[in-house]
């Protein structure tokens, strides 16, 4: 799977133009919630806590228009909650977006 961010990148430029400086801020805000949905994927001890934190990574990635993460999330909540593979391959997507 490929980690294409270029739907972010119109996002951004769309919302605040040609600033590199608040492109990067927001794209590192959008990084760090990424992350803690992760994180709360990871940490998750229930199906119910994990399919949540899915289906909001999942809108954060179609917020942005991030297909790669909105297709690992459905991934997460279509299969074993605590899937360590899947949680790798979120975090992969994310590291690769920031």
């Amino acid at each position: 799977m490929s980690f294409d961010s270029g739907p972010l990148d119109r996002y951004l430029t769309a919302a605040i133009g040609d600033d590199p400086a608040m492109a990067m801020d927001l794209r590192a805000v959008f990084a760090t919630s990424a992350r803690d949905l992760a994180d709360l994927m990871r940490r998750a001890r229930c199906d119910a806590n994990w399919n949540v934190a899915a289906l909001r990574l999942k809108g954060l990635g179609a917020t942005f228009g991030v297909i790669s993460l909105i297709e690992l999330a459905e991934e997460a909540m279509a299969g074993a909650p605590g899937d360590p593979a899947v949680l790798r391959r979120i975090n992969a997507a994310i590291a690769a977006i920031a």
